[in-house]
């Protein structure tokens, strides 16, 4: 018996560069108006913000002034464009998914979709790490610097500020590393055997990096450097579970066309 053939299926709609151009702008727009409305009432919650950023350095003994008429006013508009940004993403990256997915093939969707879900809450991760461990961590080794307490501990809320939000962005950023792993993976630009390879130089590279971003004492550095160390190593693993999974899809897509040919 002959096999029936297949019907041909339809051709999509193939968008223009006009058609993009005003999906683009619609999205865009979206973006804004939604950024725009958390920024505003972010403003009016920015005073409890700075109260809860300032909580553990109060605690500690530190104290906060401003030396400029409008240096208050102005923090308090670039944490509200912060938190416009943190708390939109979900939105942003969801009219970034849904612009760019009509042009994805099926895999590719799936690690674009993971990579911008994950990325965010491996971000998210890393800011909480940093603001209840990282932080709180730092400022008690800086106030007992002064063990007698000769000098107040005065800061500027624009320089307190400008140091919270490094460090939040930092290891955030930081947190980033099995996402980032599990995309170059993907595009084939690392393999398992490399990163076992390396794990030395990781290791040393990850301590100096940890020096750097810490106080200069050995156990921030040890309490930072650690969970760099496990995120690297959970790398490491998830690189492994991908290449095992393109070697296998690769071999059975060999296999596919030797029989192919065979057939021929």
């Amino acid at each position: 018996m002959r096999k029936k053939k297949k019907k041909n299926k339809e051709p999509k709609e193939v968008m223009g560069i006009i058609d993009h151009l005003s999906e683009f702008r619609k999205r865009l727009i979206t973006v804004f108006v939604v950024f725009t409305i958390v920024t505003l009432v972010s403003f009016n919650f920015s005073n409890d913000i700075v109260l809860l950023l300032i909580d553990s350095a109060k605690k500690l003994g530190y104290q906060l002034v401003y030396l400029a008429p409008g240096e208050l006013f102005s923090q308090y508009i670039r944490l509200s464009i912060t938190c416009g940004v943190v708390i939109s993403s979900p939105v942003i990256l969801f009219q970034i998914w849904a612009f760019i997915q009509p042009g994805l093939k099926k895999g590719e969707k799936a690690v674009v979709f993971f990579s911008l879900f994950a990325g965010l809450v491996c971000f998210l991760i890393g800011a909480f790490f940093a603001y209840y461990i990282a932080v709180p961590m730092m400022l008690n080794f800086f106030i007992n610097v002064d063990q007698e307490r000769t000098v107040m501990a005065t800061i500027s809320i624009q320089n307190f500020l400008n140091f919270i939000m490094t460090t939040l962005i930092t290891f955030g950023i930081v947190f980033e590393m099995p996402v980032v792993t599990v995309l170059l993976s993907q595009l084939g630009l690392i393999k398992p055997m490399w990163l076992t390879k390396s794990r030395r130089v990781v290791i040393v590279i990850i301590f100096i990096i940890g020096a750097i971003i810490t106080p200069p004492d050995v156990i921030s550095q040890i309490l930072v450097s650690v969970p760099m160390l496990i995120l690297f190593e959970i790398s490491i693993l998830l690189c492994k579970i991908i290449y095992r999974k393109r070697i296998k899809r690769e071999a059975e897509m060999e296999a596919e066309l030797d029989a192919e040919m065979d057939l021929d």
